[in-house]
């Protein structure tokens, strides 16, 4: 099928030249804070840095994106961008104390929020496999996301199974901190990591399919009271469709390490979903939430779903069982990887814009640099790619 093949070699070109001559320079260049450490939360569309509190989920996926970006043959200087994000956690976001991360801090290193957070603790775990792949002599690297891991299986798992969200207890339990729970364990399955990350991507998988997933739709719910049942009232019928997808690509790449076809199919499910309610045809933009019925909750849409959608249907192609399959995958993921370039059409190249709203028009408001790992993770799977 030349004209497929040409489609997503142009795409595949277009996006990495975007990435490696513009994107990756500007987000270390501008986006790293050489005088305090750490790197910046944002940037404005005039290409100044935005010097507000920082989330330690911004270090840690700074460190994946770099780390990834060096995997794909980058030649700029990916290791002191991955030294900025691993000093700052490793010095300013950790409590000396309890070995643990603080969620939030100025720029200075003030503590501004420093109670656990599972999302950020996910993320500093497939930071710190992220920078193993590049760097395996480094044991330490292991050591660290390793006593995270322990601390966070000591002190905050469910009486059932999964995890809390704090010690003392505090609701509701959330899917989407797992889900990267999830991603970082299959990340430290493929650098080599101890049994335990399999054990507790499988305990993730099961809990998903048997307490997250809608029995009768098949959608996904994220958020639950304190036994693993959907919240009550309006928060229990939430469905995000980037969820979805995201869901789908970490199910897919479960299924190819298991050889158990039934998360194939579980991932397919979640597709159609996305895909066929949460997927506008006319602004070709998957959008922010769904009600329970499928309905539109909101229909702005954020960067970040395009670059899950591109994900899903990168891995539907790599494990379909026949050429129409595939096929029918990468034409889906050339056409999300044209929603994503939507976004992308900034004066400055490089920078991004994060929100559209129902008209199509976009917010104006700074990129915010904790979506480049949505960014680089998609363009890569997306290379990965032929027809």
């Amino acid at each position: 099928m030349p004209n497929l093949s040409d489609n997503l070699y142009a795409k595949q070109q277009s996006l990495h030249q975007w990435l490696f001559d513009h994107a990756l320079p500007l987000w270390w260049n501008t986006g790293g804070d050489l005088e305090k450490g750490g790197f910046y939360e944002k940037i404005n569309l005039d290409g100044t840095p935005c010097d507000i509190d920082r989330r330690t989920r911004v270090a840690a996926r700074q460190v994946f994106s770099y780390a990834l970006a060096s995997r794909m043959g980058y030649m700029g200087p990916t290791d002191p961008a991955i030294d900025q994000g691993l000093n700052w956690l490793s010095g300013p976001a950790r409590n000396k104390d309890t070995g643990m991360l603080y969620a939030t801090l100025k720029p200075d290193g003030t503590v501004v929020r420093g109670e656990f957070d599972f999302y950020d603790h996910a993320f500093a775990m497939l930071a710190y496999a992220s920078a193993y792949r590049v760097r395996p002599e480094h044991k330490a690297l292991e050591r660290a996301a390793v006593a995270i891991r322990d601390k966070i299986v000591t002190d905050f798992s469910h009486p059932e199974r999964g995890f809390e969200e704090a010690n003392p207890r505090t609701l509701p339990l959330k899917a989407n901190p797992h889900m990267h729970m999830f991603e970082a364990c299959l990340a430290w399955m493929e650098a080599g990591g101890d049994d335990k990350w399999r054990d507790i991507a499988a305990m993730i998988a099961d809990l998903c399919v048997e307490k997250f997933l809608h029995p009768e739709t098949g959608s996904l719910r994220e958020f639950f009271d304190g036994d693993w049942n959907a919240l009550e009232g309006e928060m229990g019928r939430i469905i995000e469709p980037g969820h979805q997808f995201e869901w789908a690509w970490l199910f897919l790449r479960w299924a190819e390490k298991t050889g158990n076809d039934a998360y194939h199919k579980t991932a397919q499910r979640l597709i159609d979903i996305a895909e066929t309610a949460g997927t506008d045809p006319i602004r070709d933009v998957t959008f922010n939430e769904l009600w329970d019925d499928f309905t539109p909750k909101d229909a702005k849409a954020r960067l970040w779903p395009q670059t899950e959608r591109m994900k899903a249907y990168t891995a539907l192609a790599h494990a379909a069982p026949t050429p129409e399959e595939k096929h029918a995958a990468i034409a889906k993921a050339i056409e999300a990887s044209a929603g994503l370039e939507k976004y992308l059409s900034t004066e400055i190249v490089g920078l991004y814009r994060d929100r559209m709203k129902e008209n199509g028009e976009f917010e104006i408001e700074p990129a915010p640099a904790s979506t480049l790992y949505h960014i680089i993770c998609a363009i890569d799977e997306v290379s990965s790619l032929d027809v």
